[in-house]
């Protein structure tokens, strides 16, 4: 039975008093799993691509992005001892569990940051209630990261925090290497705030969550010893914050997009830091407010085990969609989000009173992020068109997470639960193309793309030999897809709508909720409506369902798909895709489908409401 825990389900989470509790109900769960000397959580049997020992010490570490800050604050937690046990346990080489030496390119170069970060704001219960043994000890320990190679990615940060870290509490610490990587993280920032997240081409809630998540912490500490660095990260930050705050919708959910969705509430940590670095981006009542309804969102969540553990998964436990690197005690990552608790009850933050989201554009067009965002006029829901973006270290299911035509806070995305045929592949919103098989491929990488204001195109090869152009006009209800496929191969092709629940709150929808003609699927359900419809080429509707736990939101779902072949050559298929997150008031709202003329080799897309040109787009 799902369980959405209910002892941090009725916390309101309003101020800075419900969230020091939050961390605590969040910790207390954890006690019985410590190790007899403190260093090591043992939280359960699945398994990264790290090892068990390191796996324990990232669980036990992930928890300190919430208790350092709970602690500097002048909070407290009664098992802070075992915390301090296990810190002295594990940097002790001759200790039974000592966490090793760090190797290159470790995982544990990861967890160095919350000790970083402990040692950064509550130095005053941890550093200085160690002995002078101790504190060697554990200076050496982390200090080893300066001889160690580090990913070329987000992972320098961890340095750099270890190394102003090391400097704020007296020690050595390596003056070189934290200029070598604050100016090597530099040349990853883009412009408009947006950074990529290495030598790769993915902008995803790492440019929130790590870049500048890492760089406003810097910017706080370190703003009197490097101030003009602390200025830009700031300034970077306010700008980000005006793209990023497109991501989120009036309740608190924010869109399920790219790897390491398993981190969840982390992904509001953004808003903390800039609180704590003391960045107004925006009036900080809508800053509260971002970060408070986004943790309420997820604690109703169906995400922890009956006894209160953090689960691997996104809006319920789901190993499938989980990163090669996801541990037991990765989730608690998300812990991130209480770096406000750092912050004296008198801070502006805190005494602000919480404010709704502000009146937003309906289109935000985001061309770092290589995206455009369309919101219901209600704010209630949020949709990201594409162009695709690659992750050039293919995380699991990649072409999943990052090649979709659109994304959604409401509706999620599906990953594949095997590689036959189309109800294991749930290949909601995407083209998906099969060599007369059953074996499907999909957007994965771009050759080209671009965005303007109301067109994405790109260019992408599912085969070398077969090429596509593909078109989407953004728009609510209705978003409009067009492709250009020159092909070499005969194949079957099937493009696929939004995916959504076929049941909700235990209550299965009707039969006749749902309708396919020869060029058309929709599924208009009690609880929301999502449908498709042909507008060019030969291709019949149907109604796929899926494998269970395809998709990271809703565990059982069904997608309205067009499903056709086509042959060797050049060919043109158009499609019309329909999403509404709750129920028609009457059939006609799904009977106006935007209309596709074509004169003279050009295609003309019009708007099936108000009759106005949307594009036009030559056939050549």
């Amino acid at each position: 039975m799902r369980n959405v825990y209910p002892i941090i389900t009725n916390n309101p989470l309003k101020s800075k008093s419900d969230l020091a509790l939050a961390v605590k109900q969040l910790c207390d769960p954890l006690k019985p799993f410590f190790s007899e000397n403190g260093a090591f959580l043992d939280l359960g049997n699945t398994f990264s691509r790290c090892n068990e020992k390191t796996a324990m010490m990232e669980a036990f570490a992930r928890p300190l992005w919430g208790l350092a800050p709970l602690l500097a604050g002048g909070g407290d937690w009664d098992n802070w001892d075992v915390y301090l046990k296990g810190i002295r346990s594990g940097t002790d080489p001759e200790n039974d569990e000592y966490w090793g030496d760090i190797g290159d390119c470790d995982q544990k170069m990861v967890e160095l940051a919350t000790i970083a970060l402990t040692l950064l704001i509550a130095p005053d219960k941890s550093w200085e209630r160690l002995s002078q043994k101790e504190k060697e000890n554990l200076a050496s320990w982390i200090g080893q990261t300066n001889k160690r190679e580090t990913v070329d990615t987000n992972w320098l940060f961890f340095r750099v925090l270890v190394n102003i870290a090391l400097l704020k509490v007296g020690v050595e610490w390596d003056v070189d290497m934290l200029e070598h990587d604050l100016n090597r993280l530099d040349e990853f920032y883009l412009s408009s705030g947006w950074y990529k997240d290495g030598d790769t081409e993915q902008m995803d809630y790492y440019i929130p969550f790590a870049f500048h998540f890492y760089s406003l912490i810097y910017a706080k500490v370190m703003e009197n010893d490097d101030l003009e660095r602390s200025k830009i990260f700031k300034e970077r930050a306010t700008l980000f914050a005006k793209d990023f705050i497109y991501w989120f919708a009036e309740n608190g959910s924010a869109l399920a997009f790219g790897r390491s969705l398993t981190y969840r509430f982390a992904q509001s940590c953004f808003w903390g830091g800039l609180a704590f670095a003391g960045v107004e981006a925006l009036p900080f009542g809508v800053i509260k407010g971002l970060l408070l309804r986004n943790l309420r969102w997820w604690f109703n969540q169906y995400i922890f085990t009956p006894d209160g553990l953090l689960t691997i998964g996104y809006a319920y436990p789901n190993l499938i969609m989980a990163e090669g690197y996801n541990a037991p005690g990765s989730p608690y990552w998300a812990m991130k989000s209480f770096l406000p608790l750092a912050l004296s009850e008198d801070h502006p933050f805190w005494k602000a009173e919480e404010l709704p989201m502000p009146l937003l554009k309906r289109k935000s067009v985001q061309k770092e992020a290589r995206m455009i965002l369309c919101r219901e006029f209600t704010g209630k829901n949020v949709f990201a068109f594409t162009s695709g973006q690659h992750a050039a270290f293919e995380p699991a299911h990649c072409a999943a997470k990052y090649g979709k035509f659109v994304y959604s806070n409401t509706f999620g995305f599906s990953v594949s639960k095997g590689n036959y045929g189309l109800e294991q592949g749930a290949y909601d919103n995407n083209l998906a193309l099969a060599e007369k098989d059953n074996l499907y491929r999909t957007r994965r990488r771009c050759e080209e793309f671009t965005i303007e204001e109301n067109v994405i195109y790109s260019l992408w090869k599912p085969w070398n030999d077969v090429e596509i152009c593909s078109w989407i006009i953004p728009g609510l209800p209705w978003h409009v897809r067009i492709h250009k496929i020159t092909t070499n191969r005969e194949l079957d092709i099937a493009e696929g709508g939004f995916a959504i629940p076929n049941e909700l709150n235990r209550v299965p929808y009707k039969d006749n909720q749902v309708i396919y003609s020869q060029g058309a699927a929709a599924a208009l359900l009690n609880w929301g409506c999502a449908g498709i419809k042909c507008l060019l080429g030969d291709l019949k509707g149907e109604i796929i369902h899926t494998e269970p736990n395809t998709n990271l939101v809703h565990p059982l779902t069904i997608i309205p798909t067009l499903t056709g072949a086509i042959g060797k050559g050049i060919n043109w298929i158009a499609s019309a895709v329909f999403v509404k997150t709750e129920a028609l008031d009457s059939i006609k709202a799904y009977e106006k489908p935007p209309i596709l003329e074509i004169h003279d080799n050009i295609i003309i897309i019009i708007d099936g409401e108000n009759g106005k040109k949307l594009i036009e787009l030559k056939m050549e």
